[in-house]
């Protein structure tokens, strides 16, 4: 079978190495002129760095990332610790695989590294596909015809892919847009934010803090409550000037951040529901292009990894591809419906406004991390603890 992946990303690269991996023959479609070090950091945690493992990359991404001392909450005012999950040896011992933080760019060098050159191919743009009996054909924006057996869409939240076979939607506006930067942790003097996976939280808005290629990079991602959808993309080039006013009065460390990065993007965040089904009859979606997943629980690429895994083994073993694309959905539907959902209540979660709406949600979360830590633990068991390599 000759799987065509519309899109090298995270996603659309984990595929290919597990379907090669399942036996599969791939080509990869990336509309990119040249691999460029794009994005910003991601988090992996141990559900997603079980399909790492099983293709073999573990060494290889810890090995570029860094891994935190612990998944905590603080004030965004104060600093002050609401509550603090450690990490290192209990996330494996706890879950089976560590929690790890990586720069995007270093993480699709880790996956690409992995397939032959031939696998991809730059400079394709997929303008639309089409369907027979027994193969799928897309034609690039140069009117290039490319043939396979099936094509999967990894190819983003404004997936082509998705729009061809349902047809465009109408993206939510969710009333937030976050700015994102890396910082040289060499720039930011003693106001270094801690080596841990930090969200900050505060009246209308939140921010993340998390290091990056072995605590060299800072990386800050800060949500704001707005009336202003203005952009989309994730990369839009924002006024510094506008991210300081944001974050006027927070903790010297986030501020001290947005004072000293050298690029801040923005970008607004827009949710869609939940689609019925994934696929036609010989193409398929995954990750974002299927269950778009807003930044408030750190799990948009570790679905995208889940996702490639899950239908590579589906499509190895099904007697026809629309019977593979069925298997995946039984098996990934519930599940990113229920993070989906997981990432959408966080954002009234860290935005809390007013001394006692703060209280009566922070207070209860501060005790319970001092008194059950066991129990804090366990409240992230059903994320962390999956393994679709063991489906």
């Amino acid at each position: 079978m000759k799987l065509l992946i519309a899109g090298g990303g995270i996603g659309g690269l984990t595929l290919a190495l597990a379907a090669r991996h399942a036996g599969l023959d791939v080509l990869v479609l990336e509309q990119a002129s040249a691999p460029a070090e794009v994005g910003a950091g991601l988090q992996l945690s141990p559900n997603a760095m079980h399909v790492m493992a099983a293709l073999g990359l573990d060494a290889a991404i810890a090995a570029r990332g860094f891994a935190p001392d612990a998944i905590e909450m603080r004030d965004g005012l104060t600093g002050g610790q609401i509550f603090s999950i450690p990490l290192g040896g209990s996330a494996i011992a706890r879950w089976g695989a560590p929690y790890l933080h990586i720069h995007r760019a270093d993480l699709v060098d880790v996956l690409r590294a992995q397939l032959p050159a031939d696998c991809i191919r730059y400079g394709a743009r997929l303008a639309r596909f089409g369907e027979a009996a027994e193969s799928v054909s897309v034609t690039l924006a140069t009117g290039e015809t490319v043939t396979g057996d099936v094509l999967a869409g990894a190819d983003g939240i404004h997936s082509v892919v998705r729009e061809q076979i349902f047809g465009a939607d109408a993206p939510r506006f969710t009333g937030n847009v976050a700015w994102r930067a890396v910082v040289p942790i060499s720039a930011l003097g003693d106001l270094v934010p801690p080596p841990t996976a930090c969200a900050w939280v505060g009246p209308g808005r939140h921010a993340v803090t998390y290091r990056l290629r072995g605590g060299a990079l800072a990386n800050f991602v800060g949500v704001v409550e707005t009336a202003d959808a203005s952009s989309e993309a994730w990369d839009s080039a924002g006024a510094k000037a506008e991210a300081i006013k944001d974050f006027a009065g927070w903790h010297p460390v986030i501020v001290k951040l947005i004072e000293s990065c050298d690029v801040l993007n923005r970008w607004s965040l827009f949710d869609r529901p939940a689609l019925s089904r994934w696929h036609s009859a010989r193409a398929v979606l995954l990750g974002d292009a299927c269950h778009p997943m807003l930044p408030f629980l750190a799990q948009g690429a570790a679905m995208a990894i889940e996702d490639a895994w899950v239908l590579a083994q589906c499509l190895s073993v099904a007697q026809s591809p629309e019977r593979g694309f069925e298997a995946f959905e039984r098996r990934r539907q519930l599940r990113t419906i229920r993070v989906q959902g997981a990432a959408r209540a966080n954002t009234g979660l860290f935005h809390r406004r007013g001394t006692l709406a703060r209280a009566a949600t922070y207070g209860p979360m501060w005790l319970a991390g001092k008194a059950a830590p066991g129990f804090v633990h366990s409240r992230n068991d059903w994320l962390y603890g999956h393994d679709v390599t063991r489906g």
